[in-house]
């Protein structure tokens, strides 16, 4: 990957609709060659997907929670019966398995606190191995990861 690579796909992130002519123009390349990169960046799996960015509170998920989850069993079968629970519920908008604690972090994107509260105690609290969980609240989003809710 070099230079017009790197500069093609911080464009990109800012826009992924650019139009291919106007990529070109603001990467130096003509449109040709600028749109062969580009095909190239997707075929080897650098380009994942193009995705819009949505204000959380228009969609109703205004309310942002870090949930901490640590694990009461690490075996195989309790882990994967976990991931497959978490992944399953529409509010969960990431879920990352850690090293060291937590063992989880999962970003919950809900209406208000009181949706927040019901999903917890309906959803959350039962899952599989669950043993602790660490809700914090965000009070003000400085900087918004690009294409997330």
């Amino acid at each position: 990957m070099d230079r017009v690579d790197r500069a093609i796909l911080a464009h990109l992130m800012q826009d992924g609709r650019l139009a291919n002519t106007e990529l070109a123009d603001l990467v130096g390349l003509s449109p040709s060659p600028c749109l062969r990169r580009v095909r190239n960046l997707e075929s080897r799996g650098v380009i994942t997907g193009y995705h819009a960015a949505v204000d959380p509170a228009a969609i109703g998920r205004g309310f942002q929670v870090l949930l901490h989850v640590e694990m009461a069993l690490q075996d195989h079968a309790t882990i994967e019966a976990f991931e497959t629970e978490i992944a399953r519920i529409e509010e969960v908008v990431e879920c990352r398995r850690m090293f060291g604690h937590p063992d989880y972090l999962i970003w919950i994107a809900a209406a208000d606190l009181g949706a927040y509260e019901q999903l917890y105690m309906a959803k959350l609290t039962s899952l599989p191995g669950v043993a602790r969980t660490n809700s914090q609240f965000t009070m003000k989003t400085v900087k918004p990861a690009p294409g997330r809710p």
